[in-house]
């Protein structure tokens, strides 16, 4: 079960939201580069990025920091929120980025998302599934679709998709442990490549998710319980690096 520490990006700083409601932001650090330096150094293998001010306002506005990000950092990054067009896909695989999360446009612009399939392969291009009691949501989680999380799902793999990140809104921010249920009956009922998202408050969620391999669940995206310190292995990662710190550089070769 890979883990992917989820870096969201708003006016510049690393925030997390409840529900993903705008003005609900909880501010982790001025500076995200710095986050994912962290993150990295805690053996992350993968960083999942999100730009909320292009969500919200339907356009890409952190490439900069992204940019600084990838420098920054020697591992595969995905990037979601406010991406819209095929130009902007091309242009953040072009400065180097590992996997692009369609969101608004499955919706809005289904032929997007099969152009980007053909162009670009099933392994680069991924759709988030953004649902609230089942039903998904677009533009940052502000409009409500009516249409079905397993049935977008469904047309999404007609188009060649072959994963999808899938949030359950009202779990996410919220420590109270995914929806294992849905998260199930999606992987069972598609066939894809699941990352799972929203609401794990610690290990024991990681375990129950173990359990959804076999369906395809075989990623998840944690974001508040590691800035909020909820596994164990984190404070042994702090003092590890205190201690290392205190002997100076020499000691850390």
């Amino acid at each position: 079960m890979l883990i992917l520490p989820a870096i969201d990006i708003k006016d510049g700083r690393c925030v997390r939201l409840v529900q993903g409601a705008p003005g609900t932001e909880k501010i982790y650090s001025d500076d995200p580069v710095q986050m994912a330096i962290l993150w990295r150094g805690e053996n992350s293998k993968t960083l999942h990025v999100v730009d909320l001010d292009g969500a919200f306002d339907g356009r890409m506005k952190n490439l900069d920091t992204l940019q600084r990000m990838m420098k920054a950092v020697d591992i595969p990054i995905q990037i979601g929120g406010g991406i819209r067009t095929y130009e902007q896909v091309k242009q953040l695989f072009e400065i180097g980025l590992y996997r692009v999360v369609l969101g608004t446009s499955a919706i809005d612009d289904p032929e997007l998302v099969a152009r980007c399939v053909k162009d670009f392969g099933a392994r680069k291009i991924v759709v988030g599934i953004d649902a609230k009691n089942g039903v998904v949501m677009t533009k940052g989680w502000q409009e409500n679709t009516g249409i079905e999380a397993v049935s977008l799902a469904l047309n999404m793999k007609s188009l060649g998709v072959c994963r999808i990140v899938y949030t359950d809104i009202t779990r996410d921010g919220m420590l109270s442990g995914p929806n294992f249920d849905a998260i199930a009956d999606i992987a069972q009922k598609t066939g894809l490549k699941v990352t799972a998202s929203g609401g794990v408050s610690g290990h024991q969620d990681l375990i129950k998710l173990q359990e959804l391999e076999k369906f395809g669940v075989d990623s998840v995206i944690v974001g508040k319980a590691l800035y909020e310190n909820r596994f164990s292995c984190q404070a042994l990662w702090r003092e590890n690096e205190q201690v290392l710190d205190d002997l100076g550089p020499t000691r850390r070769i």
